[in-house]
């Protein structure tokens, strides 16, 4: 399915894809899944993620395991540095329309 996001802001069709319908509902869960969709799941998207953040090491772990969630300045400066972080911030928060994109 197509999706269409439309806000205030466009979201570029560009970068990351995140496939909306499979966002868990779970905020640790759903960031966790858009860092891997966005760096993937090695020791280098760790250390973009600690780059972005500012965050420790074992830190940015728990947030890739899902264990922990990050909070305050440190999800600030991943949806600042991560498209699919800002897509899952905001279908959290219900601020996405969602059109069938039949152009």
């Amino acid at each position: 399915m197509k999706v269409r996001i439309k806000m205030g802001t466009v979201v570029p069709k560009m970068g990351t894809i995140v496939h909306l319908d499979e966002i868990p509902d779970d905020y640790r869960r759903a960031i966790a899944m858009a860092l891997h969709a966005e760096l993937g799941s090695t020791h280098r998207a760790i250390k973009s993620a600690m780059r972005w953040t500012g965050a420790s090491e074992r830190t940015v772990k728990y947030w890739f395991q899902g264990e922990r969630g990050p909070s305050g300045e440190h999800l600030v400066s991943l949806a600042r540095h991560s498209e699919a972080v800002l897509i899952v911030l905001l279908v959290l928060a219900d601020r996405v329309v969602l059109e069938d994109g039949k152009d």
